[in-house]
């Protein structure tokens, strides 16, 4: 496992690289809430963190479709990885609600459960939680505050 910080826009990030996958990736000011878990799981390496820091910077230059095929390895449940696996089909300057999220992915009464692995997903703005908002079109909890997910979703064309 390797980590590394970058700067964005909204704040420095820190990612975490595991055999060239993405396992974790937060806000440096939210770190301790993920990193422990994947630093527990993991004995260091040296790995390349330079594709991942090359598609966060194209990221936020404004190529939303940066991370498309990039690889990452969530650890997780077999529920929760199903909910990251169809928040990664949400296309840059779309929403869905939780509701929909559990729909899609076959449990239609789970949208809590939905709204839970959301919370706890370790690879922010690649797996977009951001793009996640209430039934009601309002913006529900993040990870890495609320006025970060506004302007992620404004960043990527959102009209809130």
């Amino acid at each position: 496992m390797m980590v590394t910080e970058t700067t964005s826009p909204i704040g420095p990030i820190r990612v975490t690289l595991h055999e060239g996958r993405l396992c974790a990736l937060e806000f440096a000011d939210r770190w301790k809430r993920g990193a422990s878990d994947a630093q527990r799981r993991r004995a260091p390496t040296k790995e390349d963190p330079s594709e991942v820091l090359e598609r966060l910077r194209a990221y936020f230059d404004g190529d939303l479709d940066a991370f498309a095929g990039l690889r990452v390895e969530a650890a997780g449940t077999a529920f929760q990885r199903s909910v990251w696996t169809a928040m990664r089909r949400i296309a840059p300057g779309l929403t869905a609600s939780y509701g929909d999220l559990a729909r899609q992915i076959g449990t239609p009464s789970a949208s809590r459960a939905v709204g839970a692995a959301s919370g706890s997903n370790p690879v922010g703005i690649v797996i977009p939680c951001h793009r996640v908002i209430g039934s009601n079109g309002t913006l529900t909890g993040y990870g890495g505050g609320l006025e970060r997910k506004r302007w992620l979703l404004r960043h990527e064309g959102v009209m809130l």
